[in-house]
């Protein structure tokens, strides 16, 4: 094969393995790559104003494609600005592949400006992280890095890309990455001992995670949700694994608080873990939460996860969805009438509970508040055809009671615990899927970490929608410290001014018209409505600042 340089070779590469979009900031060090960037055919480079934003609109495109994305950081100045959205991917198991460049490895030595060891750096936030330094294992590292990403525990990837080495020449063949299939089954043996412990419980639970989104399992979830007549919490959950509207779907979890979770959990004596890890909470529960002489079995591709910090009497190291078809296929012959009956009836419990539910909201669910009413409009509008991207935080019970997860792909929840996701995540998941509406929400604090997002939106003509939710606060802050307050019996005062923001106070329409987008400001219930045309009818990216 004819060498060229392998700043070229690495874009045939990239496109070899489908990563034809690149996201990111430039810089010094990477500007012979960049400059091949821009010569190069089908292959585009997306520009944001600051690495944090890249990363996230990295994070979104990866989730809404649900394949990996390629991100280029700038050195380690770069780097390190990404770092936090990068934790966010790593929680999040998204599969970024993250690039940046240094000076060469013939300045190595010098300790020169800008130099630090990036790997070290990129290691406590991504999956795997080298440095190129021989020009024979460029393409070799990148293939390796991209089936590192794509194969479950998913998960960030970072290469170093010394300067001199993708100038030399490079003969390495551009081959496609390989995909490590891992739709692994149990045996047939630990299918029947999982069904043994689970189907004489009398109070079943089931707790699910983003693995089960990953393979695809939400019909299996739901058939050994239905036979079990088994709750279903999500735990560190940020996918659409079970619709919003399922009877038995009894809502998150939490992440901050271990006694919450206790609380939902204490009571199972028969407990079902899949696709995710126990618990997450910030402020967990330092012994075990199930209850004495609960059978637990948890599934997962990711062996780690497994009884990582509880006790388990049964672990499955399988893909979901090959996992719980089996245990539904077992459980159907296995269960005896008097089990489904008691299944059946719990269910129609649950199944009643929620019709009195959708009764009660739709008799008083609009509150006359201007974020109710812009959410019903919104909701009434696009009858429920969107893409949402939820870092609304304290108000995201709002936004998901009138517009809920139901299908897989169309919502996407923050998680990681760093704020700044929910603006750039809208903008990657509108890129990713063009032709959906995709509206990003953000709190006024968390949307100011990456509020550059919008110039990037507008910029590349992505036609994202974006709304603050404003209450002029660090809201969680206040709930959180209230929290703190009463677990160890100090009495209410004052918050710290430090999670106020209301001075001086944040134009975020006029903001966003600065960088290319459209704006408006709502005060009012009846501008909540006006601001739902405007928005949805405006070409590009969109704004809508809502007071709470």
């Amino acid at each position: 094969m004819e060498a060229t340089p392998g700043r070229e070779r690495l874009i045939e590469q990239f496109k070899a393995d489908g990563l034809n979009v690149m996201f990111g900031n430039p810089g010094t060090v990477e500007q012979g790559f960049l400059d091949a960037v821009d010569a190069a055919e089908d292959f585009r480079y997306v520009l944001a104003l600051q690495e944090t934003v890249a990363a996230g609109i990295a994070d979104g495109y990866a989730r809404a494609t649900g394949g990996a994305a390629l991100l280029q950081l700038h050195s380690g100045v770069g780097l390190g600005n990404g770092i936090g959205m990068l934790y966010q991917s790593l929680r999040g198991h998204t599969p970024l592949v993250v690039v940046a460049g240094d000076a060469g490895v013939r300045y190595d030595a010098m300790d020169a400006q800008m130099a630090c060891d990036l790997v070290a750096m990129a290691k406590p936030v991504t999956k795997y992280a080298t440095r190129v330094t021989d020009p024979r294992s460029v393409l070799r590292t990148v293939r390796r890095a991209v089936k590192i990403a794509l194969t479950p525990p998913r998960g960030p990837v970072f290469v170093a890309l010394p300067m001199d080495v993708l100038d030399e020449l490079n003969s390495e063949p551009v081959l496609p990455s390989t995909e490590v299939l891992t739709d692994v089954s149990p045996s047939p043996a630990s299918v029947g001992r999982a069904a043994e412990l689970l189907a004489s419980a009398e109070r079943p639970i089931v707790l699910v995670g983003d693995g089960v989104a990953l393979s695809g399992a939400q019909k299996e979830l739901v058939a050994v949700a239905e036979l079990l007549g088994a709750d279903v919490y999500e735990v560190d959950s940020s996918e659409v694994n079970i619709a919003a509207s399922h009877p038995l779907r009894r809502g998150q979890t939490g992440h901050m608080f271990g006694p919450h979770s206790k609380e939902l959990v204490g009571d199972a004596d028969g407990v079902l873990i899949v696709g995710t890890y126990v618990f997450p909470e910030v402020f967990p529960e330092l012994e075990s939460p199930f209850k004495a002489g609960a059978k637990v079995v948890h599934i997962d591709l990711n062996a780690y996860e497994i009884a990582k910090n509880h006790p388990v009497d049964l672990g499955l190291a399988a893909d979901p969805k090959q996992a719980l078809r089996a245990l539904a296929g077992v459980l159907e012959r296995r269960l005896g009438p008097q089990r489904r009956a008691a299944a059946a009836a719990r269910l129609d419990v649950r199944t009643r509970e929620r019709v009195r539910e959708i009764r009660s909201a739709g008799s008083g669910a609009d509150d006359g508040t201007p974020m109710a009413v812009f959410l019903k409009t919104l909701a009434e509008r696009t009858g429920g055809d969107l893409i949402v991207f939820d870092e609304a935080l304290t108000t995201s019970p709002l936004v998901t009671r009138y517009l809920p997860a139901e299908c897989p792909g169309d919502y996407h929840l923050t998680r990681g615990g760093s704020l700044g996701v929910g603006f750039p995540g809208a903008v990657g998941a509108k890129l990713a899927r063009p032709e959906r509406l995709v509206v990003g929400f953000a709190g006024d604090g968390g949307s100011m970490y990456t509020y550059q997002a919008l110039w990037t939106a507008a910029r590349h003509g992505i036609d994202a929608k974006f709304v603050v939710c404003n209450n002029r606060k660090y809201r969680l802050l206040d709930d959180n410290i209230a929290q703190y307050w009463r677990e160890r019996d100090i009495p209410e005062h004052g918050f710290p001014g430090s999670f106020d923001l209301s001075h001086p106070e944040i134009d975020f329409a006029g903001l966003a018209r600065s960088l290319g987008a459209g704006g408006m400001r709502v005060e009012k219930p009846d501008e909540a409505v006006a601001a739902v045309g405007r928005m949805l009818s405006h070409p590009g990216p969109f704004l809508v600042d809502v007071q709470i």
